[in-house]
């Protein structure tokens, strides 16, 4: 499921299409366009998590699939957000509120109240996030001016977030998805536009240690990305001249 983003305008969209088999159809739409929003997906439910548009943000989690509705509601409203399902319960990473980026971990199970379960060292907007192995794994993000090279660890059990590792560079902007227990981090920018990466890195969730693991086609940022058993896809993204793509590139593991 793909919903909202900023078009080649950038101009925020409302449009909620379903991508199978090579290609996509309209599968409905938002209440109102918002882009810089996060997804997460529980049983045959996808949920989309905040977003902005212009100087607003939202605080709901809309249910986008199967049917449009109504899930629940953050604790603030935020765009810039970072979403991954895990064990019943999407985990909400950052953000930024419309005056400062946030340094939460929120946790919302359908049903029940949005509330706040963790806090980052830092606060972050645009990090890339994975659930593996009973953990969230948040990496780089940006503080709004400065990038971050920072890989932590939160322990849902615990409440507990610690530092894992470094990425070799700061990056910020980029996607996540998870093969065989490795965390793929895909793209991703620098504290700027036109600083976009092709870079694929491999995250050990263990001991945080990175590792190259290929390249994409072109360098890219602001991409969505979906992971399945065998591969992640990763839909569109801003490249280093500032074209937006509408490239779906498949990334599998040799």
């Amino acid at each position: 499921m793909l919903a909202g983003g900023l078009d080649s305008a950038d101009v925020s969209v409302g449009r909620i299409d379903e991508f199978a088999t090579g290609a996509t159809r309209n599968a409905g739409a938002l209440p109102s366009p918002l882009h810089d929003a996060a997804a997460a997906s529980l049983g045959s439910n996808a949920y989309f998590v905040g977003g902005g548009n212009g100087g607003s943000r939202s605080a709901t989690i809309r249910r986008i699939a199967p049917s449009v509705g109504v899930g629940g509601r953050l604790p603030r409203a935020a765009s810039d957000v970072a979403a991954v399902a895990l064990a019943g319960t999407i985990y909400v990473v950052g953000g930024y509120d419309g005056a400062k980026p946030l340094a939460t971990i929120v946790a919302w199970r359908p049903g029940g109240a949005a509330r706040v379960v963790g806090r980052l060292p830092q606060a972050l907007r645009y990090a890339a996030a994975a659930a593996v192995n009973g953990k969230v794994i948040v990496a780089g993000g940006t503080d709004g001016t400065t990038a971050s090279r920072a890989i932590y660890a939160f322990d849902p059990a615990g409440g507990r977030v610690r530092q894992l590792g470094q990425l070799p560079r700061p990056i910020s902007h980029a996607a996540a998805g998870v093969l065989g227990g490795t965390i793929y981090l895909l793209g991703g920018r620098g504290s700027a536009q036109g600083t976009q990466s092709r870079g694929i890195l491999a995250i050990d969730a263990q001991n945080g240690r990175v590792t190259p693991a290929g390249r994409l086609p072109f360098t890219v940022s602001d991409s969505g990305a979906a992971a399945f058993a065998d591969r992640i896809l990763l839909f569109g993204g801003r490249d280093s001249t500032g074209h937006v793509h509408n490239d779906v590139v498949e990334v599998k593991k040799k």
